[in-house]
């Protein structure tokens, strides 16, 4: 279980570090278009249809996709200040209570956004750009990152519980 787990993680962090590189090329081409257009005028003036929103589909992609990898690698934004002081008994009761306000409110985040993305199936919901897509195309990426973000404070819960320790160190503060 803890290698699927594992294995999960990193293949949404993997599609994440993807729809990074999907904007990258994205907007890279379309400023070389923009470049030859200035310097070749109107007649070599083109357009990468709907990149702007191509772009917003694979950030937010990128965006929840990285959450459950980020969590389970401890590099999530933290406020260490007042943990890293505290005793380890402490500590781990601190942890249990954010782990678990963070799975609550994580499925709740889940729950809605498989919501809007049943809505958006169920009235044919289409983009507003030049390229008209499905939104609910997108809003799986969204779902899946929050449904698996869900899942790594479920999990990291249990592993605090059963190891009677924090479990969660910054990793980028070692």
């Amino acid at each position: 279980m803890r290698r699927m787990l594992d294995t999960a993680y990193a293949a949404a962090g993997g599609i994440a570090a993807l729809s990074i590189l999907g904007i990258c090329l994205l907007v890279s081409a379309q400023v070389m278009l923009n470049i030859l257009a200035r310097l070749g005028g109107p007649d070599l003036s083109f357009t990468i249809p709907s990149y702007a929103d191509f772009s917003g589909f694979f950030l937010a992609t990128a965006t929840f996709m990285a959450m459950a990898y980020t969590l389970r690698a401890g590099n999530h934004i933290r406020v260490n200040l007042l943990v890293q002081n505290l005793p380890e008994r402490p500590r781990w009761i601190f942890e249990i209570f954010t782990l678990s306000l963070g799975a609550l409110t994580a499925g709740y985040a889940t729950y809605f956004t498989a919501s809007l993305l049943g809505e958006s199936y169920h009235y044919g919901d289409m983009s507003t750009g030049i390229v008209a897509v499905p939104l609910w195309i997108p809003q799986l990426g969204m779902v899946g990152g929050l449904g698996l973000l869900t899942i790594a404070f479920l999990d990291t819960l249990i592993e605090a519980i059963s190891v009677r320790a924090p479990v969660l160190l910054d990793a980028g503060s070692e």
